[in-house]
């Protein structure tokens, strides 16, 4: 055999040699029981603490909106011995219009939770406007039902005739859910309507504890 011959001879071994070992550890990655984990990196070896990166988010623009609307025509609350939102002066309170028929406000009640048991003990009071969409929303051993079903531990207030709902919510259009923020002083400083924006929402919430009562 020349020389070019023995080159070519030569390549096409190692080529046949490379697809063997490519069959074969493709082959032996299927078998989990064969595969040999890497070592874990040394903040999840054990004993290690894992520290939770702080939030990052800033807080968004906080402007007083002034005073808030009175609540206007409220049948009763549940699970609080608070009548009214002034009683609440000296806390940052988030008052949350919902219903416990309502979808959109039921992904939000997990982050209300988190809220209200991270930040309660500094401050932070959480008030849930009923106002109900449907008839069967309206009667109160449901809403009573609903709030256990749903980890809702926080006051509500019942809006039935929903006149809070339209006094707060100006123009032909009121959402559920929407949540404004109060300062200390009972100044509306934060509205969100819907879903979403979980952080900046637990941001300004953050920040309004940090301000003081005036």
């Amino acid at each position: 055999m020349n020389v070019s011959g023995r080159i070519a001879a030569l390549v096409s071994l190692v080529g046949l040699a490379a697809v063997v070992g490519a069959v074969v550890f493709t082959g032996s990655s299927d078998e989990s029981d064969d595969v040999t984990a890497a070592p874990a990196a040394a903040d999840t070896l054990p004993g290690a603490v894992i520290t939770a990166p702080p939030t990052t988010v800033a807080p968004p623009d906080l402007p007083d909106r002034g005073p808030h609307p009175p609540l206007r025509d409220i049948d009763g609350w549940l699970q609080s011995d608070v009548t009214s939102l002034e009683e609440l002066r000296g806390q940052v309170v988030a008052v949350q219009f919902w219903t416990f028929g309502c979808s959109n406000c039921k992904a939000t009640l997990a982050h209300m939770q988190d809220w209200y048991a991270q930040y309660e003990d500094q401050g932070f009071e959480v008030v849930g406007i009923h106002a109900p969409e449907f008839s069967y929303e309206a009667e109160v051993d449901n809403i009573v039902e609903a709030a256990a079903d749903l980890g809702v531990t926080w006051p509500i207030a019942l809006d039935t005739r929903k006149h809070t709902f339209h006094d707060w919510q100006e123009g032909p259009r009121g959402y559920w859910p929407r949540v404004y923020l109060l300062d200390r002083n009972g100044n509306i400083r934060y509205d969100h309507r819907g879903e979403g924006r979980y952080d900046q929402t637990e941001a300004a919430i953050r920040a309004l504890l940090d301000e003081p009562a005036t």
